[in-house]
């Protein structure tokens, strides 16, 4: 089963674009910033009620709210509140675009947004990047990775998927006959069965295709993969299994490890938090809790500090 999605955020009611336009306006102008003013007001406006508050802030004063917002505001702290002011495609076609620019690529990011997502969240990515950059997100992940991976990505991308529709268990037990002769059932691994089983079949489709592995393998798809295959195409596949068996524990495990080890990875905690918030984050606390026996609050108030921790800590909510 698909699970009930939880937002952390979901707006206010009564909402008054012109009052948080002016309280905004107010805790920026003259000596010193009132950050928590601009915590309080942009971490439980949804995104719509965002650009609302820009638009008359721009309207009202004349002036670029995320540029007003960019001055008075530093490091990771102005990372998040620049998120949670960009409308959630356009921030994320630019991660994607920032993880493929420069010397090498961030794989790690091209899985996290493309392999978790639906078709019509990927379909507005797809959309938006080409508005944004003039040029197709298709064409600039092909230059940008190779092999078994690249194929995987440019299927998801291009729209294979089917449309979420009721699962059909005769073809359910067909596909997992498949993989299971594509991969453990013989010497070596047919890759490309894997790929276009994986990003052409819809979620719900997915789920009952995973259920009939288990039958026949006696095993999970995932532990097969994770036997079977290496590398990126791996990581790339079990994020694809995951997120549609249990998105929530995916995030949350990718969570722990931007907290865990040397150093925080500070952009994937604002990319996280910033765009589950609306979808799915109560969900992912929760999971959290379960698989690490400690809040998602607490390991992030250990790694962070300021208004920064008090930014993210707003999003995630009450423990």
């Amino acid at each position: 089963m698909a699970y009930q999605r939880a937002p952390t955020v979901v707006g206010v009611p009564n909402f008054n674009a012109v009052e948080d336009a002016a309280a905004l306006r107010a805790a920026m102008k003259g000596f010193g910033t009132d950050e928590q003013a601009i915590i309080d007001i942009l971490t439980t406006r949804s995104n719509m009620q965002r650009q609302a508050i820009s638009q008359a802030f721009t309207r009202e004063y004349g002036r670029d709210l995320i540029e007003d917002l960019k001055s008075e505001l530093g490091g990771h702290f102005e990372d998040v509140i620049v998120a949670l002011m960009t409308p959630p495609e356009e921030y994320l076609c630019q991660e994607l675009h920032r993880c493929m620019e420069g010397m090498g690529t961030d794989e790690d990011t091209l899985v996290e947004i493309l392999c978790t997502r639906t078709k019509p969240e990927i379909a507005a990515i797809v959309d938006t990047y080409e508005r944004l950059y003039d040029r197709p997100l298709a064409e600039h992940m092909c230059s940008e990775t190779s092999g078994d991976f690249r194929r995987l990505l440019t299927l998801i991308v291009v729209g294979a998927r089917a449309d979420e529709a009721p699962a059909d268990p005769e073809r359910a037990r067909e596909l997992a006959q498949e993989l299971y002769d594509a991969g453990e059932a013989k010497w070596g691994t047919d890759e490309e069965v894997f790929n276009r089983i994986l990003a052409h079949e819809s979620f719900a489709q997915l789920r009952q295709i995973f259920e009939e592995y288990k039958n026949i393998a006696g095993r999970t798809v995932e532990q097969a993969i994770k036997a079977e295959i290496d590398g990126e195409l791996k990581d790339a596949l079990s994020a694809i299994v995951e997120c549609v068996e249990d998105a929530a524990g995916w995030f949350a495990r990718r969570l722990r490890r931007a907290v865990q080890g040397a150093g925080t990875d500070d952009r994937a905690l604002v990319r996280i938090l910033a765009t589950r918030a609306e979808v799915d984050l109560d969900n992912v606390k929760l999971e959290y809790e379960k698989l690490y026996d400690k809040t998602l609050q607490s390991d992030i108030s250990g790694e962070t500090s300021g208004d920064y921790k008090r930014a993210l800590v707003a999003l995630i909510g009450p423990a």
